[in-house]
């Protein structure tokens, strides 16, 4: 009798243990799921600029190729430049070398004038913000220093070092470093107040301030004014090698120019403008990285 009573009391207990597993919500999105989503993302980002860009092109071909036209329409660009886009690597001596040359050349300078004003500027900047005697000492003359066009330095760089190759680094350094320095000195001025207290309690050395608490506190500024440097930096390469003539992709837009090669002078432009977005989109990484998140992309 009791056997009976228990085996009807434990029966309905394995039909919900089965309902509980068959019911159990699945612990990961489907593949295709995730594939779909991707794929609308990517959508998203590359058809709009696609779509604009075609339009572009077409609205060019069709303006260029009427009669009296003074630009190639894209066709005869892509033509005229197909030698120097399927072999950019040639180097035949002297200044006769493929696109890859002077964009490297071109590169360098950038790499060396504006890593430097890198480390000067948060510097500088830090100092300003950091000291109330700094910032009225020197702010007003980086507020006027700053105003000055890149290429009014270039006489004074050129009768300074008698070189073209330092004079170009020194353009790059003196038009990228003052966004660098501006930007250094907002970030630093606006650290919370909380943070400088809890640093006096803790009692950290000025190095340990430094690196815990200014750095962090003011990168997302430190990072806006390095993206805004290199713009200017890649732009003022560009003016001052038509100057300084020798390899580089300002020199080579300046030699087509004097060959009456407008279709070459088209293509540089475009490296140009491709190179420094992407320049422009490594500073930005790199900030996101550094500041988690918190600067501007």
């Amino acid at each position: 009798m009791n056997m009976t009573v228990l085996k009807a009391e434990a029966a309905p207990a394995a039909p919900a243990a089965a309902a509980s597993v068959v019911n159990l919500p699945p612990n990961r999105t489907p593949v295709l799921e995730r594939f779909a989503k991707g794929a609308r993302t990517a959508a998203a980002t590359v058809i709009p600029p696609f779509v604009v860009i075609t339009c572009l092109l077409i609205i060019w071909e069709l303006v260029c190729r009427k009669a009296g036209a003074t630009l190639p329409p894209p066709s005869r660009v892509l033509r005229d430049t197909r030698e120097l886009i399927l072999h950019p690597f040639f180097d035949n001596g002297g200044l006769d070398k493929g696109l890859f040359w002077h964009l490297s050349a071109s590169l360098q300078r950038v790499a060396y004038g504006y890593s430097l004003a890198a480390i000067v500027g948060v510097a500088l900047g830090t100092l300003v913000g950091q000291s109330v005697w700094a910032m009225r000492g020197l702010d007003p003359i980086f507020q006027v220093l700053r105003t000055i066009p890149p290429l009014a330095w270039l006489p004074l760089a050129l009768a300074a070092f008698r070189d073209g190759h330092p004079s170009a680094i020194f353009v790059i350094f003196i038009t990228s470093i003052w966004p660098i320095i501006i930007n250094t000195a907002v970030g630093i001025r606006n650290i919370p107040q909380d943070y400088r207290n809890v640093a006096a309690v803790v009692q950290l050395n000025p190095f340990e301030f430094f690196w815990k608490i200014m750095i962090p506190s003011a990168a997302p500024y430190i990072f806006t004014g390095l993206r805004i440097g290199i713009g200017l930096s890649w732009l003022a390469i560009v003016a001052a090698e038509m100057l300084i003539g020798g390899v580089g992709i300002g020199f080579f837009i300046w030699d087509a120019w004097n060959s009456s090669h407008i279709s070459e002078i088209i293509l540089a432009l475009f490296y140009v403008g491709i190179i420094g977005f992407v320049l422009d989109r490594m500073i930005a990484m790199l900030g996101s990285i550094v500041t988690r998140g918190t600067s501007a992309g």
